[in-house]
């Protein structure tokens, strides 16, 4: 039996482990957590709507369910040359038939940043920002800031939706308490058009909802560092804050970068459509592929990094492997999947946006739209642990 090393246990990691199984291949999947983390529903976690505990799925749960092999432990050293993966238990995995990248990717290093939290950080960060705006809510009043930062080097690596979400969310929250009026908040970031890649009609309608929630807005600069209590731009001009929450734009994985893999300018992994890793000085078709946050993704300026095009390449790459195993060449590839997609939740309501080649429009959902991304959470939950039918390409 042909056998598969997945490292990561993300969205992309768990996907092309389920497929590759239901292709009966002997796969061992690593995860440095015992649970998969539903990011796009941790939005809900800092306005208490769910509990943390609601946004995992156990990991150990799905191993039993779909037959893959499970270490739980994090990835240390990666060497190409000896096809050999040190983990940081010091156990090495090597002589696997394919190996499939899916650590996600790290973060660019603001000075200060210890001054932030971020809700596309380490999960348990969704919990001390439910904390920090629970103690502000006691104290009766305050100034938070919600932002995200950009890649110059990858402006795919942008990840500004959940900012958005959960800056609605907790807009609405203080709303139905009755005290918004007590609260400044304010939305921030480097770009003088914010939100841009998701299309001109979706950018038009987050200012004027931006404005009409009476939401300050500070764009267009530079962020110099995170102070306590402050941001500073690269004007010196000072933004003050009782609580900042960032999310930075992702960068090259640390890992990757002390390797001998091939990468981009931002330190993503190069790879090919059908997310093979090109690697240097070698004319032999790869066996290792990279998918996800890990990856560098070709594409329009407007390219994002999300959820649904991770899940594309995973299964994509599960095909690709059966085929060349088979001596087959029909290979899928991940391009022609480039697109945006998202349901932007404000707490009472939520907006479908979509954005490809040669389209972009959004929707206004008034009430329903929060239940309908309240649902897609509970059927991914319950879909990847079989207990209801997946809905094709979902």
């Amino acid at each position: 039996m042909k056998s598969v090393l997945i490292l990561g246990g993300g969205f992309a990691g768990l996907e092309a482990a389920i497929f590759l199984r239901k292709a009966a291949y002997d796969v061992t999947l690593v995860s440095d957590r015992n649970y998969l983390y539903v990011y796009p529903t941790s939005i809900w976690i800092p306005t208490r709507e769910i509990d943390f505990s609601d946004a995992c799925i156990d990991l150990d749960k799905l191993k039993d369910i779909h037959g893959f092999n499970l270490i739980i432990d994090s990835v240390e050293k990666i060497d190409v040359k000896s096809s050999s993966y040190t983990l940081k238990s010091k156990k090495i995995l090597s002589n696997f038939s394919h190996v499939i990248l899916a650590m996600g990717s790290s973060k660019i290093k603001h000075e200060g940043i210890l001054n932030t939290l971020s809700i596309c950080g380490t999960p348990e960060q969704s919990l001390l920002i439910r904390d920090k705006i629970d103690a502000l809510i006691k104290k009766g009043s305050g100034k938070i800031s919600f932002g995200f930062g950009n890649n110059p080097n990858d402006t795919s690596a942008v990840r500004g939706g959940p900012t958005f979400e959960l800056l609605f969310n907790v807009h609405n929250m203080l709303k139905k308490k009755g005290i918004r009026d007590n609260f400044e908040l304010t939305f921030f970031a480097p770009m003088p058009d914010p939100g841009k890649k998701m299309g001109s009609k979706a950018l038009k309608t987050l200012n004027i909802f931006l404005k009409k929630l009476n939401i300050k807005q500070h764009i267009g600069k530079s962020i110099k560092r995170f102070e306590e209590g402050s941001i500073i731009f690269e004007d010196d001009s000072k933004l003050e804050s009782d609580f900042t929450i960032f999310t930075p734009a992702g960068d090259g994985h640390d890992l990757v970068r002390n390797s001998d893999l091939p990468t981009n300018e931002a330190g993503f992994i190069t790879i090919d459509d059908f997310c093979q890793v090109k690697l240097q000085d070698s004319n032999e078709s790869s066996n290792i592929y990279a998918i996800g946050d890990i990856a560098a993704l070709d594409g329009a300026p407007w390219r994002a990094k999300q959820g649904h095009v991770a899940e594309v390449m995973a299964r994509n790459v599960a095909f690709n492997i059966v085929q060349k195993d088979n001596n087959k060449d029909e290979f899928k590839g991940y391009r022609e999947h480039i697109n945006i997609l998202c349901v932007m939740d404000t707490g009472d309501g939520a907006s479908l946006i979509y954005r490809d080649d040669s389209k972009d429009f959004i929707i206004p959902l008034p009430v329903v739209g929060h239940w309908l991304k309240k649902g897609w959470g509970i059927y991914y939950k319950l879909s990847k642990l079989n207990k209801i039918p997946r809905i094709p390409k979902m």
